[in-house]
């Protein structure tokens, strides 16, 4: 089983490359000639895919094949004030740059949009809002020549006090979602109200590819045994030309058991591989740390410690 790390949208090791510099509403308000306000917007979204190209000749330098990008790349990208921006036309060189990169070094590459996109909302205006956002991500994910097709994790959403009732207007809302847009969707179970059995009735249901977190099933679990239900996870993922993928974090403490730990627990991570060693020709682990890519070379070193497996280059290995 091949099993590839990868880490989330920003480096700790590389100076001056954040991907997420923004400018607030108020900022922009500030300044009289809107034209020149959108220029400015533009540029600091330029400079955050510049910090991206940075972020992926780091990662093809480290043999790092999976990396989430920001989604905070175009700063008021759907801002009610801001409709009649086309963001994406000034930004048409730098995502193509990035293409052209991606195309020379191939990596897997997908997005986790922020906690207000929820798909199984009640209301309305944010439904529409959470697709005007994935509807960004599509446009980014094309601009970067990259297949939209299952890039994009979402939690399910609001419980709204009926878990029952909140996965059902899920199946409803879904019904609205334009089919390019589905597509892009993996389901995760998170840590506080849809564990790995609710997250797997959506997928199976609306064929839907579903993200393993372990430890939001650890935080979360409701008894379940997440090994019985690990086929059924592996299943979500057999009409996609990806192969499955899941996130890795620690604890930060017991108190605060739900909060990610600067680095992960290799430990815990072995525990996981050890489980499902063989049920899957290929795994990519996507580290949720606190660290990023620091954590990433940690767990790496502490793997290495340890022995025992047979490692493809930097940081890609094969438990045998």
């Amino acid at each position: 089983m091949i099993v590839k790390l990868g880490y989330v949208a920003m480096s700790v090791e590389l100076q001056h490359a954040s991907p997420s510099q923004t400018m607030t509403f108020a900022q922009f308000s500030k300044i009289k000639d809107r034209e020149a306000a959108i220029r400015k917007l533009e540029r600091i979204a330029e400079s955050n895919l510049e910090n991206c190209s940075r972020l992926l000749k780091h990662n093809a330098g480290n043999d790092i094949q999976f990396f989430r990008f920001s989604s905070r790349l175009i700063p008021l990208a759907n801002h009610e004030d801001l409709l009649d921006w086309n963001y994406i036309k000034p930004l048409k060189e730098p995502l193509e740059k990035l293409a052209d990169f991606l195309k020379e070094h191939p990596l897997r590459i997908d997005f986790h949009p922020d906690h207000f996109v929820v798909l199984n909302s009640l209301d309305k205006d944010i439904l529409k809002n959470s697709l005007k956002t994935l509807s960004m991500h599509e446009a980014l994910l094309k601009g970067m020549a990259i297949n939209p097709e299952h890039r994009c994790v979402l939690h399910v959403g609001g419980g709204y006090e009926d878990k029952e009732k909140a996965l059902e207007q899920f199946i409803h809302n879904w019904g609205f979602i334009k089919p390019g847009i589905q597509k892009m969707i993996m389901l995760e179970n998170d840590d506080t109200t849809f564990t790995v059995k609710d997250t797997l009735y959506l997928c199976e249901k609306l064929g839907i590819p579903m993200v393993f977190d372990y430890h939001h099933h650890l935080a979360n679990h409701e008894e379940e045994d997440w090994v019985s239900d690990w086929e059924r996870i592996v299943t979500t993922w057999k009409h996609s030309a990806l192969p499955i993928k899941m996130h890795i974090s620690s604890p930060r403490s017991e108190k605060e058991f739900r909060a990610h730990a600067d680095n992960v627990d290799p430990e815990m991570f072995m525990t996981f591989l050890n489980e499902i060693k063989g049920s899957v020709p290929e795994i990519y682990c996507m580290i949720e740390a606190k660290q990023k890519d620091a954590a990433l070379f940690q767990l790496v070193r502490d793997l290495k410690e340890r022995g025992g497996f047979k490692w493809l280059d930097q940081t890609n290995f094969v438990v045998e």
